[in-house]
């Protein structure tokens, strides 16, 4: 097993406000980086904010203050987001610190020096909101093809990056490590893409001020792409290097949304190259959310808050309502009584209830003291094989980038705890003093379900698991635990005494 992961949100551009796109991709890379750190891997989870380009200088001169002062503003919003959605990243970067300036100015360098950098003139159709240059055939009546807005006809001086030379090791570096671009539909995209040949990229700007100035050439900003993608060798300490940029180079993961990974699986991994940097392991392009079957847009007023959906619902449940409701990778519709049903169905009837009626049984016939484990059945035998099947399933899910399976079969082991309760029938043998000890067998079996469930979707519902590993008797953070003990049976300990009850997963009244 590799020791260390490394995984990147993209970071997120201060000329908006976070919606549920901002958050799907935090929220993953937050399941992922949890997930890793409890498999015993020392983990490096960034993400950030892209605070330079004509977006931002464009909205600072309208609304009368400097484009710094905007970014200052506006970025406070992205970082709450950690706090908001419980994420667990160790660095937040923002491509407007010293260190972001001076690790973009080497590789800029280094490429410059390695003949992969000329100036020349750059003329094209100018998209302002993608910042991107199209030609003639790309764009239809006026329109930028990415997003449908006007383009401006624009001609300026530009430096230049041979994009062109790295057609082939490109397609070599895709053919040697077939899993980089995930899922796999989008890697037969990029490499087609890639095949088809590649023009070399403007990578500066003369007709904007908002950017990282070019040594020696006056007038001339680093062009936003070039820029934005460096913060992930930034956030790890280059150019200086050190320990953590040794430790955690190449990235493991970079998450993005589908819309730009044609800039991290074509001209990120090429300028790296160019510098002499190892290019990163992978990069995985979720899909995009519609709104109640409606694209997602501020002229409908239908964006989703993050923010109020933590406060009205809960981080745990939009956490886990994310990641379960669709497949990663492919789009996705968000509804607020889907949210709910998710909530009520899932989280409470089928989890929360789990525990919460067990520990109840436990009060009432051992008052509240764990019993001695002592499987005698074959109901308990096939919930114990299942569980140690769903701690397999589920760490090659993970591994997949595959949440919903994940998730999907931590509750294969919920819904079967609740059939052996039906099953066993805890109230027909309480009756009995003769079966005694097999009421407290059946007890535990099922506290002991719980506990590998609670470990398992600790890095979906963190809170609430923290809860029910309180309510079970388990000492420490369930974050600190290791997930090899979510197949290992009879890691709950006996003797202890718990609560009568632990509602972790309330009820949402529609």
């Amino acid at each position: 097993m590799k020791p260390t992961f490394y995984i990147t949100t993209p970071i997120y551009y201060v000329n908006d406000v976070p919606h549920i796109g901002h958050a799907y991709t935090t929220i993953a890379c937050d399941a992922l980086a949890r997930y890793h750190r409890m498999k015993g891997k020392k983990v490096f989870f960034l993400t950030g904010t892209d605070e330079h380009g004509e977006k931002v200088q464009k909205t600072a001169v309208q609304q009368g203050v400097s484009p710094r002062e905007l970014a200052d503003r506006v970025v406070t919003r992205f970082q709450g987001l950690s706090a908001a959605l419980n994420v667990t990243n160790d660095d937040f970067i923002r491509t407007t610190e010293p260190r972001h300036y001076a690790s973009v100015t080497e590789l800029f360098r280094r490429s410059q020096q390695n003949g992969d950098i000329y100036l020349g003139e750059y003329e094209g159709w100018y998209c302002t909101p993608c910042e991107s240059y199209w030609t003639d055939l790309q764009i239809a009546d006026g329109k930028c093809p990415d997003c449908g807005r006007t383009v401006e006809r624009r001609k300026e001086p530009s430096f230049f990056f041979r994009l062109s030379k790295y057609q082939k090791p490109l397609l070599d570096y895709y053919g040697r490590n077939p899993s980089f671009i995930r899922p796999e539909s989008r890697r037969n995209e990029v490499a087609a893409f890639v095949a088809g040949g590649l023009n070399d990229l403007s990578v500066s700007r003369t007709s904007l001020s908002w950017g990282i100035p070019i040594p020696g050439h006056p007038g001339h900003v680093i062009y936003v792409w070039y820029d934005a993608l460096t913060n992930y060798i930034t956030g790890v300490g280059y150019p200086g290097g050190g320990e953590r940029f040794d430790t955690f180079w190449p990235a493991d993961i970079h998450m993005v949304g589908k819309d730009i990974l044609r800039f991290h699986a074509v001209f990120w991994p090429a300028f790296l190259m160019s510098a002499g940097i190892a290019p990163p392991m992978g990069v995985f392009a979720h899909g995009w959310w519609t709104v109640e079957g409606q694209k997602m847009s501020k002229s409908l007023g239908n964006v989703v808050d993050p923010y109020e959906m933590v406060e009205v619902y809960g981080a745990d449940a939009f956490r886990y309502f994310l990641l379960r409701e669709v497949p990663f990778g492919q789009d996705g519709d968000f509804s607020r009584k889907g949210l709910v049903h998710r909530i009520n169905s899932d989280l409470a009837n089928d989890f929360g209830n789990l525990l919460n009626r067990t520990l109840g049984m436990l009060g009432k016939y051992f008052g509240g003291t764990v019993p001695l484990s002592s499987p005698s059945g074959g109901e308990d035998q096939a919930l114990i094989a299942l569980s140690r099947d769903v701690a397999d399933a589920v760490d090659r899910a993970m591994e997949a980038v595959e949440f919903h399976k994940a998730l999907s079969s931590i509750w294969d082991l919920v819904k079967a705890a609740n059939r052996y309760v039906d099953v066993s029938a805890p109230w027909t043998l309480a009756k009995d003093p003769a079966k005694r000890d097999r009421l407290g067998a059946v007890l535990y079996n099922l506290l002991e379900a719980a506990r590998i469930c609670v470990l398992l979707s600790a890095p979906f519902v963190p809170a609430a698991s923290q809860k029910m590993w309180e309510a079970l008797g388990c000492e420490g953070a369930v974050a600190a635990a290791n997930l090899s003990a979510a197949g290992a049976w009879g890691g709950l300990r006996s003797g202890v005494t718990l609560p009568k009850s632990a509602v972790a997963f309330p009820r949402i009244e529609e």
